[in-house]
């Protein structure tokens, strides 16, 4: 019979803030696994058997408890199943196994400090992922750093994003006695951070200026030397690739990285690949990339470097329709039920689309939009370029 997984969450102030149920539970194990950190904060009525977690962990906890005698116990910070063991542990062993047994949030004692109400607070993890997607155009958030420097850092990279006025609270060893607090702006910390953080902390957030918008951005909102997808027809494009949370899209073409920016804030977990073969475009997306806060990955010319590339379950393609083998490469490595929308805006690269429309089918629809402008005393309408889109579902 496979053993029971019972987690339980535990604060900076160790096991005198445990309930008598995390307590007993704690005190009856055979064996319990957990951090250093985690492990030092239980007492001498804890059994000695003790196990850090090896490294690196998660490739190990498929059959790390298989050889166990009994029931196994984790001691986890705070409430395992906010970006914690907890969830980890579920996913790989299913909720019928695991048993979680939660402490008060760190996200929650901050709020509670800050005076913040916590739905209306953003909880953003920076333990694991990297800094500038903690970057955001306004609202607040709680973010969970990975160590002491990680303050500094996001310090900087607000303030060169633009949001230097943004102000950062440092809340380190929350609920325990070494709870401090150290505020500042993110312009005050960009070339020297606060002094005496201690790795275990989190920063409240309050990102100024005040700018969020929802799709579709405004074109000057990003970066670019002319390509870019504008805003009407992002809009469009968007709508016909049709993010879903947590999906992953490949941006061939990219541009300015606007397609592969939008789809990665429409929903929570969406992350892009963005394709691009000139290098100082690459660049330039990520600097939007770092402006924006989001989860793209920046790479070379297709077709060349789709090798190796995560499966994607949507394809943008919106430049580089007529270079050989892009469409193909593309069609090839997407999953069926995948999406495919491709934008094309020359006589070329529309006698493409329409011969793979021949092929597999979708639908194609064109796009032609005008722009009021002064024409002497009066107002006239000048063409954009008309764009032809071909979305197809992959069989």
């Amino acid at each position: 019979m496979s053993p029971t997984i019972t987690v339980v969450g535990i604060g900076a102030d160790g096991m005198t803030g445990l309930s008598q149920t995390s307590r007993d539970e704690l005190e009856n194990a055979t064996v319990v696994y957990g951090s250093p950190r985690q492990l030092e904060l239980l007492d001498d009525s804890v059994t000695r058997n003790r196990r850090e977690w090896p490294s690196p962990m998660l490739p190990a906890l498929p059959t790390l408890f298989d050889q166990a005698d009994g029931d196994v116990h984790v001691v986890a910070s705070g409430d395992p199943l906010l970006h914690g063991i907890g969830a980890t542990l579920i996913r790989l062993f299913g909720a019928q196994r695991v048993r979680v047994l939660p402490h008060v949030s760190s996200v929650t004692l901050a709020c509670a400090r800050m005076g913040w109400t916590v739905p209306d607070t953003e909880v953003i993890s920076l333990v694991t992922a990297a800094a500038h997607t903690a970057v955001r155009r306004g609202g607040r958030a709680i973010v969970l750093s990975r160590d002491a420097q990680t303050p500094a850092m996001l310090a900087r990279l607000l303030s060169e994003s633009g949001r230097g006025d943004s102000e950062l609270t440092v809340l380190q060893q929350l609920g325990g006695p070494g709870e401090r607090r150290h505020g500042g702006t993110a312009r005050q910390w960009a070339t020297a951070g606060p002094v005496g953080v201690d790795d275990l902390n989190v920063i409240a957030v309050a990102y100024l200026p005040d700018e969020r918008r929802a799709q579709a951005l405004p074109d000057d909102a990003f970066a670019h030397d002319g390509q870019l997808t504008k805003q009407s027809i992002r809009a469009v494009t968007l709508a016909a690739l049709g993010p879903r949370p947590g999906e992953l899209l490949w941006d061939v073409g990219s541009g300015s990285g606007s397609i592969a920016i939008e789809w990665s804030r429409s929903a929570p977990g969406c992350a892009a690949i963005a394709f691009e073969r000139d290098a100082q475009r690459r660049n330039r997306i990520l600097g939007n990339v770092t402006a924006f806060g989001v989860r793209v990955d920046v790479r070379g010319d297709a077709p060349e470097s789709l090798d190796g590339a995560p499966e994607p379950a949507a394809i943008f393609v919106g430049g580089g329709v007529t270079q050989p083998g892009v469409l193909h490469a593309c069609f090839d490595r997407l999953p069926s039920g995948g999406r495919l929308v491709v934008n094309a805006v020359t006589l070329e690269s529309e006698a493409v689309v329409a011969q793979w429309y021949s092929k597999e089918g979708g639908e194609v629809r064109r796009y032609q939009h005008y722009q009021g402008g002064a024409i002497g005393g009066f107002t006239g309408w000048r063409p954009a370029l008309p764009v032809t889109q071909w979305a197809v579902v992959k069989r």
